[in-house]
């Protein structure tokens, strides 16, 4: 089974959301369990729930986080992932100082929906085993590897611990965003469905 991992600081905030995006999205498309998602932090706050805001945040757009407990990142979880998703360079960096044969298959969010976005789009596919998110992966860091630099100036999602919940909004949103255009540059985007009614019959 295709595990991904995404990896902020805290592991309250950022991370528990992209988390219940990218579950709610796999399993909406795929059914239960064909990909699992979990998440970590670098300096996690273990044991600890999701923040409040990011709980709420998370049930405006449908997804249940109010579960979550935190973890502190360990080597293990990196080995067990096929796909390390990381919510700023600073944790991508931490990932690759704790593991650094783990930098291969880490990136950020954005930085890996570019670098997908970039490559020829895949056929939308069925229901997906390990290979499939190991070739996308290793396709993404063989052109980061070629000087591919998308936008180094956009690839973290803003931390929003001790802001207003506007702002806990706005990183929900944004993430939400950003984790439908990463399931399509892995899976490839599903058609939309066209009407079965006929204005000319």
């Amino acid at each position: 089974m295709s595990h991904i991992l995404v990896v902020c600081t805290g592991n309250i905030c950022r991370s528990p959301l992209a988390e219940g995006f990218l579950r709610q999205l796999l399993d909406e498309r795929f059914g239960r369990p064909a990909v699992t998602v979990s998440s970590a932090g670098i300096s996690g706050w273990e044991g600890s729930p999701a923040h409040p805001d990011s709980v709420r945040a998370g049930a405006e757009r449908d997804v249940d986080i109010s579960g979550h407990v935190a973890r502190r990142l360990v080597r293990d979880h990196l080995d067990r992932a096929h796909l390390v998703l990381a919510m700023a360079g600073e944790h991508a960096e931490g990932v690759r100082r704790l593991a650094p044969d783990a930098a291969a298959k880490t990136f950020t969010l954005k930085e890996l929906v570019r670098l997908l976005e970039a490559r020829p789009t895949v056929a939308a596919q069925g229901p997906p085993g390990p290979d499939l998110l190991r070739r996308r992966v290793a396709e993404a860091a063989e052109l980061r590897a070629s000087g591919f630099e998308g936008n180094p100036y956009d690839e973290d999602v803003s931390d929003p611990l001790g802001l207003p919940p506007e702002t806990f909004r706005a990183v929900a949103w944004e993430l939400q965003d950003w984790c439908a255009r990463l399931v399509n540059g892995v899976y490839g985007k599903v058609p939309a469905r066209t009407s079965m009614w006929d204005p000319d019959e």
